[in-house]
């Protein structure tokens, strides 16, 4: 019905036309990650003998996010009016909650055009079932889902690992990929990712994504593995794990670390330094975060619906994603499958309607144009730095402000004296989610509220 290119090409299309140059990134010197949700709608043939068999399909995206930031915990804030979190998926996620917030308005008011429809219980809706919603990320989200080997190809680019070592617990790689024939290209020589990379364990803050210029489309001419840094026991491991023939070097570091008190990576040279399938915190510069992988937070979705705890008191079912697309860049569906189902399945005592989602994952050869190793072969040998964009985007498709750029997790352009005032909260912020949410609910009278609602205490936000 629909292919992983024309969702890339849709997103890109709408960040380039949709997307003011406010919050993107300065030519030539920085580059930034682009995330989407896709609204697919199916359209059945009516004419062909009462056929409800669906002939035709339209896109529309609904939210899209850029960023590559995260704070560290010690700007955190009880209050909820900063974005602790700014990578593009979560950005995206966000603003897609601002986007079923509206929906749910409508459907309040009745509309015919809201994408909900009232539900079998009081008060409850549902989505319609002639819709689904498609995920997109120009990158590989950082953690585990960015767990391959690290392949080197004489001329050729890193393609997809199609064999199955992603089950193997000994073995991960970067969260920020790219692709190691284009790693001179792609790496700005004064980056502190550029020192040595298959060894060093950590990414500073920001320097959230690595992206491949190769083209994964054609199949590369594999060199016999020789020459490796690995052990022998670590070569016969992660041979298995590559395209038959491959080079194996390494694997990708990862900055995400482990979470505090569960098992940890062993540090050790080579394949063995990472373990696969843990929970991880996304890197800070000196100050450690509280903000979990993105691929962390993918699987999460994948479980508990991308509505949030709020809406789903308004809810029948989970909003889930039926799909996920990835841009152009070092991939794996063996690791993006492991990262956001494969984790999951020992997942039980799930409340009724919630369960693990057979996600459908897919990736597009199309590269989004302000990414990474885009901008680098762009700007050649040009002077500075290549840095990664300091703002963040946030876009839904409602009609009041849809636009909201931030950074360090305030709205652009926020001073110290002004930080509490309401001007300086983003529309995507914990707080101002939760006030939509209590305008949603003053829009729907009492009698008609879910039963799960009276045992919630209204209180105002100042």
């Amino acid at each position: 019905m629909w292919t992983a290119d024309e969702i890339a090409r849709l997103c890109y299309e709408h960040y380039g036309t949709r997307l003011p140059k406010k919050g993107k990134p300065e030519p030539n010197r920085e580059w930034t990650l682009l995330a989407a949700v896709v609204k697919v709608q199916l359209v059945a043939d009516r004419a062909c003998g009462g056929s409800n068999r669906p002939t035709q399909v339209t896109k529309e995206v609904v939210s899209m996010g850029t960023g590559t930031k995260c704070i560290g915990q010690s700007k955190m804030r009880k209050s909820g009016d900063i974005l602790n979190d700014s990578h593009a998926e979560v950005i995206a996620r966000r603003s897609f909650q601002r986007y079923l917030h509206y929906q749910l308005h409508l459907a309040a008011a009745l509309k015919e055009d809201s994408i909900f429809v009232p539900g079998t219980q009081r008060g409850l809706w549902k989505l319609r079932p002639d819709l689904l919603f498609v995920f997109f990320s120009s990158h590989t989200p950082c953690g585990d889902a960015s767990i391959i080997p690290m392949l080197e190809f004489e001329d050729q680019p890193c393609c997809p690992v199609s064999r199955d070592w992603a089950n193997n617990p000994s073995v991960e790689a970067d969260g920020n990929l790219e692709a190691p024939e284009n790693k001179k290209k792609c790496e700005d020589l004064g980056s502190p990712v550029t020192k040595k990379m298959r060894l060093e364990p950590g990414i500073p803050d920001g320097v959230g994504h690595h992206q491949s210029f190769g083209n994964q489309e054609s199949g590369p001419i594999p060199p016999s593995i020789s020459g490796s840094n690995l052990t022998t026991q670590e070569l016969a491991t992660v041979t298995g794990m590559a395209p038959s023939g491959a080079k194996v070097v390494d694997v990708y570091r990862t900055g995400a670390k482990c979470v505090p008190g569960e098992a940890g990576d062993s540090g050790k040279p080579g394949a063995a330094y990472h373990q696969v399938g843990l929970l991880r915190v996304k890197p800070g510069r000196g100050d450690r975060t509280c903000s979990m992988s993105c691929s962390d937070k993918l699987a999460r979705w994948n479980v508990l619906g991308c509505q949030g705890a709020l809406l789903m008191h308004l809810l029948e079912k989970p909003i889930y994603l039926s799909a996920v697309v990835i841009g152009r860049c070092p991939y794996s569906q063996e690791a993006m499958q492991r990262a956001l189902t494969g984790r999951c399945q020992n997942v039980s005592a799930l409340p009724k309607g919630f369960g693990v989602q057979e996600v459908k994952i897919q990736q597009s050869g199309l590269l989004f144009e302000h990414s990474r190793c885009a901008v680098q072969a762009k700007r050649a040998d040009g002077p500075g730095r290549l840095v990664p964009c300091g703002a963040a985007i946030s876009w839904s498709a409602v009609p009041e402000q849809p636009l909201d750029v931030t950074a360090n997790g305030f709205p652009q352009g926020t001073t110290k004296k002004g930080i509490r005032c309401l001007q300086a909260r983003s529309r995507i912020s914990k707080v101002e989610l939760f006030r939509s949410f209590q305008k949603l609910l003053s829009s729907i009278s009492e009698d008609k509220w879910p039963d799960s609602l009276s045992a919630i205490i209204k209180h105002p936000l100042s």
